[in-house]
C-alpha cells in the first residue's frame, strides 16, 4: 500500500504543471461550491431577519380567521392567559401583543390610509426595528398618549415634520362607528421596506384599544424564540400547544409561504449548480489520468510483463486520482477561504432590493461553516476517486504487448 502511494505522487508530480492546471480546475469547482453555499447561507440569514426582525416576529399568536379578514372583532381569546403562559414558556426569548386596524391619516395637506398598529414600546423594541431606525424626533419618549410615529415616506405624502398635528380615523369594533383623534407627529422612521415607510402608523397599544373600541384586548402576540429554528419547524409542538380556545400559533413560514419556497428553491439551485461543475470536473480528471496514463504506457506494458497484477494496475491509477483529488482540496479550500472573507468583509450590496416579498436592509455576507470544508471536499475526494474508475479498469484491461509498443 505504501509503494503505490509513493509511486502515485511520484507520477502525479512527473508534469507538475499539467497537475498544477488540472488540481486548480477541480480546485475552483470546490471553491465555487463552498462559496455559492457560504452565500446561500448568508442570503437566508439575511432575509429571514428582514422578514422577522423587522416588524413580523419568528412566530405570531392570532385570533383564528383575523390573518384572512383583519376582522377589527376578531381580537385573541383568553389573552392575559396567553401572555401569563408566554411569560413562563422557557422556549420564548420575548413577546408582546399589538391591535391592528385599516385607518386613515390626514393632515392638513394630504390624506392618505394606513395599517394602524398599537403597541407596547417597552416589549415592541426587542421585536421589531422600528425604535433602531428613528431618523427624526424619538420612540415614544414622553408620556402622551397622542404621539403617534409614522414611516418618513408618509411624512413627505402627508407633508408634515415632527410635531404637526394628524388626524386619526379608524372603525370602532362592533358598532363599525367611525372614531377620530388627533396626534402629534413625535418620531419618524426609515426602514426601507416600502409598504412599512408609507403605510403604517404605531400608536400606544391602550390609546389604540380605546379608540377601537377593545380595552384590554390584541390582534396579534408576536414572539420571538432562543431557538430560531422553531419558527422554521411547522411541526414543532409549541403551535399546537397555543393553537387552542379558537386561537392559531403560527411561525414565519406560514406568514411568509413564499419566502419558505425560496429558501428550498436556493438549496435546490445549489444542488444543480454542484453537478453541473461535479459534471465539467469530470471531463478535466479523466483527461488528466489519460495524458498521464498515455505518457506511461511502455512502463505499465513493462510492469505488465514482469508479472504485476492487473488489480495491482488498476490500483495504482486510483491512488492517482486520489493523490490529484488531494491537492485539488488544498487548492479549493485555499482559493474559496480567500474569496469568502474578502467577500465577507466588503459585503453585496442588495439593500432595497425585494425578493420573495422581503426587502434586503442590510449587506449580503457569505457565512462560512466547520460542515462546508468536510462534506464539499469529501464528496470531491470520492468523486474523482471513482471518476477514476475508468481509466483504472483501463489499465487493468491493457495488453502487455501493445503497451510496450508504445513509444514516446
Amino acid at each position: 500500500m505504501r509503494t503505490f502511494l509513493k509511486l502515485a505522487w511520484r507520477n502525479l508530480f512527473r508534469n507538475k504543471r499539467r497537475t498544477f492546471i488540472a488540481g486548480t480546475a477541480i480546485g475552483i469547482g470546490l471553491a465555487a461550491l463552498i462559496f455559492v453555499d457560504a452565500l446561500m447561507i448568508g442570503m437566508e440569514d439575511n432575509m429571514i431577519s428582514a422578514a422577522t426582525s423587522t416588524f413580523l416576529g419568528e412566530g405570531q399568536i392570532h385570533r383564528e380567521g383575523f390573518r384572512e379578514t383583519y376582522e377589527v372583532e376578531k381580537v385573541i381569546n383568553n389573552l392575559d392567559e396567553v401572555l401569563d403562559q408566554l411569560s413562563q414558556d422557557e422556549l420564548v426569548e420575548r413577546f408582546t401583543p399589538r391591535l391592528m386596524s385599516f385607518g386613515m391619516l390626514t393632515s392638513p395637506a394630504n390624506v392618505n390610509s394606513v395599517s394602524l398598529v398599537g403597541i407596547e414600546p417597552s416589549s415592541e423594541k426587542f421585536l421589531s426595528h422600528i425604535d433602531d431606525n428613528i431618523v427624526e424626533g424619538d420612540y415614544f419618549g414622553g408620556d402622551d398618549e397622542r404621539d403617534i410615529v409614522i414611516g418618513s415616506k408618509l411624512a413627505e405624502i402627508l407633508e408634515v415634520t415632527l410635531g404637526d398635528r394628524v388626524v386619526l380615523t379608524v372603525a370602532q369594533a362592533g358598532s363599525g362607528d367611525l372614531s377620530q383623534e388627533m396626534f402629534r407627529v413625535s418620531g419618524i422612521f426609515y426602514l426601507n421596506v416600502k409598504e412599512i415607510d408609507r403605510g403604517m402608523a404605531f400608536i400606544k397599544l391602550d390609546k389604540a384599544g380605546w379608540m377601537l373600541s377593545l380595552p384590554g384586548g390584541a390582534h396579534q402576540i408576536a414572539i420571538d424564540f432562543f431557538d430560531n429554528q422553531i419558527g422554521r419547524n411547522e411541526n414543532h409542538p409549541f403551535w399546537n400547544e397555543y393553537s387552542r380556545n379558537g386561537n392559531e400559533a403560527v411561525g414565519w413560514t406560514t406568514l411568509l409561504p413564499q419566502l419558505k419556497a425560496a429558501l428550498d428553491l436556493s438549496q435546490f439551485s445549489v444542488l444543480i449548480i454542484g453537478v453541473i461543475l461535479f459534471l465539467v470536473v469530470a471531463l478535466g480528471i479523466i483527461n488528466t489520468l489519460f495524458m498521464s496514463f498515455h505518457e506511461r504506457m511502455f512502463e505499465f506494458g513493462v510492469l505488465r510483463a514482469l508479472g504485476t497484477r492487473a488489480l495491482s494496475m488498476g490500483r495504482l491509477i486510483l491512488f492517482e486520482a486520489g493523490s490529484l483529488a488531494i491537492v485539488s482540496i488544498v487548492l479549493g479550500t485555499l482559493i474559496s477561504l480567500a474569496v469568502t472573507l474578502i467577500v465577507a468583509k466588503t459585503g453585496i450590496d442588495y439593500t432595497g432590493i425585494e425578493f420573495a416579498g422581503v426587502t434586503y436592509r442590510e449587506l449580503l455576507y457569505p457565512v462560512l461553516q466547520f460542515r462546508q470544508f468536510i462534506y464539499y471536499p469529501f464528496w470531491v475526494f470520492v468523486f474523482t476517486v471513482v471518476i477514476g474508475l475508468y481509466p483504472a479498469a483501463y489499465a487493468a484491461r491493457m495488453s502487455p504487448v501493445k503497451a510496450m509498443r508504445k513509444t514516446f
